[in-house]
Parts: C-alpha cells; sequence; structure tokens
C-alpha cells in the first residue's frame, strides 16, 4: 500500500510539473504587460513603510492561497527585519491584535475586504478606520498596493508559480 502511495504521489508531482512546464511566462510572453505590473506594483509601494507592505502581501497570498508570493513575501520579511512570532500572527491577526499596531490592523482589515470584494464588497467600517490611519495619499497607496499583490497572486495562481522558485535579483 505504501508503494502504491509513493507511486500516485510520484505520479501527481509529476503531473504538476508537466502542467507547468506547459504554462507561460507572463514577463517573456507580455514583457509590455509584466514592465506595467512591475511599474505599478513599484509606484504603489512609494511612501508606505516596508514591513507594512509585506504585511499586506502576505495576508492577500494567504486569502488567494498564493504560495509562491506567500514565500517570497515572507522571506522578503525576515530579510526586512521582521519577527517569526509577527509572520506567524499574520494569517490570525485578528486574534492576535497585541502583535500589531492599529494602522497594520486597518491595513489588515482593508486588505482582507479587498482580496474578498466579492463576498460584499469593502464595509464602510473597514474604509472608515482604513482612512483614519491613513492619510489620503496613503490610503491610495495602500489600496493601490492591495490592488497589486492581487494581481501578482492571480499571475503566480494562473501560471502555475511554485514557491521556492522566486528568481528576482
Amino acid at each position: 500500500m505504501t508503494t502504491n502511495t509513493n507511486v500516485n504521489t510520484d505520479t501527481n508531482a509529476q503531473v504538476t510539473r508537466t502542467a507547468t512546464a506547459t504554462r507561460i511566462d507572463l514577463a517573456k510572453a507580455a514583457p509590455k504587460v509584466f514592465r506595467a505590473l512591475i511599474g505599478f506594483d513599484a509606484a504603489a509601494r512609494e511612501g508606505i513603510d516596508p514591513a507594512l507592505v509585506e504585511l499586506i502581501q502576505i495576508r492577500a497570498s494567504h486569502l488567494n492561497h498564493c504560495a509562491y508570493c506567500l514565500h517570497m513575501h515572507t522571506n522578503d520579511a525576515r530579510k526586512a527585519g521582521e519577527s517569526e512570532d509577527r509572520l506567524h500572527m499574520v494569517a490570525v491577526w485578528r486574534e492576535a491584535r497585541h502583535f500589531f499596531t492599529e494602522r497594520e490592523q486597518a491595513a489588515l482589515a482593508l486588505t482582507e475586504a479587498v482580496t474578498l470584494v466579492a463576498d460584499g464588497g469593502v464595509p464602510d467600517d473597514v474604509y472608515a478606520q482604513a482612512s483614519a490611519h491613513f492619510d489620503e495619499q496613503e490610503l491610495a497607496h495602500v489600496l493601490a498596493l492591495i490592488l497589486t499583490i492581487n494581481t501578482w497572486n492571480r499571475v503566480a495562481l494562473s501560471t502555475a508559480k511554485m514557491a521556492g522558485t522566486d528568481q528576482r535579483r
């Protein structure tokens, strides 16, 4: 029975590798589009604390089940000095509020609402809380960052990017 499980696991891994190999590389297939996404992402980050950038990206990646982006952004957060405790608590931040500032909590709530927008829009109270912690320009950048990570998650998921294979330099 163990042998069958290993054969099935090996077969599943091969199917996954084959499927991944047949997906497009967006950067190569549509370089102008890819560069536009990179520009949008860079513009969105301007003026936002890098630690907050990573928290937003991590939370959206959790919600979108994007292992590729989650791996990338947790590593980026660690490199930027983020603590393991906080990284472990991002997915359950509502139950671990004491790990996060009110400003971070407002950004995480907005991230959830925008990422899950089809579940009921962005509630007024969530938006009001975010606008209480960010000025108009900061809020615009936070929203843009949430939009960019959701786009990146969809790119990674639809092109079958594999966690741990980030090629950025």
